[in-house]
């Protein structure tokens, strides 16, 4: 029923509140992720096609975590206190400011750690403060308005400001990249530290089904980094020597399928069941970290894409095995984690996924030892469609019944 925007207090959402779902205003504020993850994962195609894929994957490894930190920071606390109110989009907006003041200094970042001098990450830094500062606020909010979970949110405030301070501090003091880097994961550790603590003192009311529908969403618009690699592939092939062609054919098979594979592959499993059934921190905290290393290879792979396409418009210094190898890492990546967080959700170690594994990884060998011997990168690329497709006919075949008897455990 239509509503106004009036001025509301921040008590908390109801946690059991029926047919929750993502807001319109969520859903604009992911657009902002989807610039930011598909700027770094052009940035680590770009450095992998040159033979600096050292320097690439450090960078995305940066990038990946501090948007991903950016959104799950978001998506948690508009779970537990959206009020949909005029202060709550003001807010919403200037961290949606932020973002893109960070996907605006992900390059200079990128450019200097090649140089190996000091790290540039001033820009993005700007740009975490401008979100932070917004966050700050509304957690500020909680904890006047909110007396029971009062103490958790100062808990927040204080490490979300310390941390923040901690940013600030290596922005400015600008130490050599081997150092800086260190530094820079003993502040994610204590960024990852933070919730732990706040959560401690009070549970926030966020709502399990929601989570898990964010989480989902966010996984779609990663995926969404796989088909501009398709395209980007595609236009190499098409605009190229050969135009239309079986290569071309081959390619938009291979994208395609991936993207289709590893979609499936997640949404094969109800992740609001075990959230919704176990709230405690364990879960939610395996959940809500465990994704940080879903979404990374997922963008991962739309890099290793972009390689392809920089292979067949003969712009890339690396080889085919090369370039194929950068699309199976981060499916890997994707697949053995996917597996991992299953099993901790639902508590279950099922003998039948080792053999998902074991098919999933035989076949990611498979499409690097044809790179090896000589095939063509566009065939190679499609018999990794079969990675993904293990685990999609596993799960229909028999799977089903595996994830059914796991709930019911639960």
């Amino acid at each position: 029923m239509p509503r106004d925007h009036h001025r509301r207090r921040f008590t908390g959402r109801d946690p059991d509140e029926r047919d929750r779902a993502s807001t319109p205003l969520e859903l604009l504020y992911d657009l902002t992720i989807v610039v930011a993850f598909g700027t770094a994962a052009d940035q680590l195609a770009d450095y992998v096609a040159e033979g600096h894929a050292a320097t690439g994957v450090v960078g995305f490894v940066i990038a990946a975590f501090a948007v991903s930190w950016a959104w799950l920071n978001y998506s948690w606390f508009a779970s537990a206190y959206d009020t949909d109110d005029w202060f709550f989009r003001l807010a919403t907006m200037v961290q949606m400011v932020g973002v893109i003041v960070l996907s605006l200094g992900l390059s200079q970042m990128f450019a200097s750690i090649g140089h190996g001098a000091t790290l540039d990450i001033g820009v993005m830094v700007a740009g975490y403060v401008v979100m932070r500062v917004a966050l700050l606020v509304l957690w500020w909010q909680v904890s006047r308005q909110d007396p029971e979970r009062a103490p958790a949110a100062r808990v927040y405030i204080v490490t979300i400001g310390v941390a923040q301070v901690g940013w600030v501090a290596l922005a400015v003091v600008g130490p050599p990249v081997g150092a800086a880097v260190a530094v820079f994961f003993v502040l994610i550790l204590f960024e990852l530290v933070g919730p732990l603590l706040a959560e401690r003192k009070a549970a926030t009311p966020w709502h399990p089904a929601h989570i898990a529908e964010r989480y989902g969403l966010l996984v779609i618009i990663t995926l969404g980094e796989v088909i501009i690699g398709t395209v980007a592939a595609l236009n190499a092939v098409v605009h190229g020597e050969a135009g239309w062609s079986l290569d071309a054919a081959l390619l938009a098979v291979a994208g395609v399928g991936l993207t289709l594979g590893c979609w499936w592959m997640y949404f094969v499993v109800p992740w609001s069941e075990p959230l919704v059934r176990h709230r405690e921190r364990a879960v939610a905290f395996a959940f809500g970290y465990g994704h940080l290393l879903i979404f990374a290879p997922l963008a991962a792979i739309g890099a290793g894409l972009h390689v392809a396409a920089f292979g067949l418009e003969h712009e890339a210094k690396i080889g085919a095995t090369a370039t194929v190898l950068s699309v199976a890492i981060p499916i890997a990546v994707y697949v053995a984690v996917l597996y991992a967080l299953y099993a901790v959700l639902m508590r279950s170690r099922d003998p039948f996924h080792i053999g998902l594994l074991a098919g999933t990884a035989a076949i990611l060998v498979l499409s690097v030892l044809l790179a090896v011997v000589g095939v063509d990168v566009s065939v190679c690329l499609v018999v990794m469609v079969l990675a993904p497709a293990t685990t999609v006919v596993g799960y229909e075949t028999v799977g089903h019944r595996h994830v059914t008897d796991a709930l019911e455990r639960l």
